[in-house]
């Protein structure tokens, strides 16, 4: 699979989920921009590790800032010449129980994760459509589907972010723009891979997979995504979880155990 030719922005991507992203867009030949928030090191350092894989640049700012959106935004086609592939990573959580969150936790969530997202995507898409359609493909999370106890700032974001890609998809779709959402699960990166091994241990047990996914599955679908073999999926969210959201009646009744399967023995 190859990018080449194909601009592309993710936002918050000097770490974790979003370094993967970087990276596989830059590997499949993509030329690449990326946001960090505060870590300059870590941007300059991905910049250099990857030099050889593809063109690469790194801009300074925050989502919730509409001046910075629209800077990095037109920094980003000033050094390209073009945009066609928006990826909204950037996000933060804040999480308590719904009666203890403080109202500050609330908005900055949701500004972040959600509004800043919208905001990137209404000064990117006029790039999309000018050069005849594009991709944007938003970083949700399973929390955005069924909700996640002690984070409704962030599942309220996230179904947000959903809300958004659907009807972002229908508004696009005349303009050849596809939108489509990542919805992932529990990937061992980030605030997941610091968990305590307790944790981890009941984490695992809900996973029908009996295991985390990786950053770079993700990243693996997004540059798919990113790619002219989707150009007719918009619209969608496609979850990434290891099974956790399969009803539960597939789940018992017609999932044979590992034990039965054909070459098992």
């Amino acid at each position: 699979m190859t990018l080449a030719e194909q601009v592309a922005l993710v936002t918050g991507g000097s770490s974790g989920l979003g370094r993967a992203i970087v990276t596989a867009l830059a590997r499949a030949g993509a030329a690449v921009a990326f946001t960090y928030r505060a870590n300059a090191a870590a941007a300059q350092a991905l910049v250099e590790e990857l030099s050889p894989a593809g063109t690469l640049v790194a801009w300074q700012g925050n989502v919730d800032s509409e001046a910075d959106v629209a800077r990095f935004i037109a920094e980003t086609v000033a050094r390209f010449g073009r945009l066609g592939i928006l990826v909204n990573n950037a996000g933060i959580i804040r999480d308590s129980l719904v009666l203890r969150m403080r109202p500050e936790d609330w908005q900055a969530v949701i500004e972040t994760d959600l509004i800043g997202a919208v905001r990137c995507c209404r000064h990117a898409v006029p790039h999309l459509v000018a050069r005849g359609g594009g991709r944007i493909i938003n970083i949700a999370s399973v929390a955005g589907v069924v909700g996640s106890p002690g984070q409704a700032n962030y599942s309220a974001a996230k179904a947000g972010l959903i809300g958004l890609t659907e009807a972002l998809a229908r508004e696009l779709a005349p303009h050849g723009v596809t939108v489509n959402a990542v919805a992932p699960g529990a990937i061992d990166s980030g605030v997941v891979a610091g968990l305590p091994e307790e944790a981890r241990r009941r984490l695992l047990a809900v996973i029908p997979m009996g295991r985390m996914g990786t950053a770079e599955e993700i990243a693996a679908l997004v540059v798919f995504l990113a790619g002219p073999q989707a150009g007719f999926i918009t619209g969608q969210t496609i979850v990434v979880d290891g099974g956790v959201m399969i009803p539960a009646s597939a789940a018992t009744d017609t999932v044979p155990s590992a034990g039965t399967l054909p070459g098992s023995a």
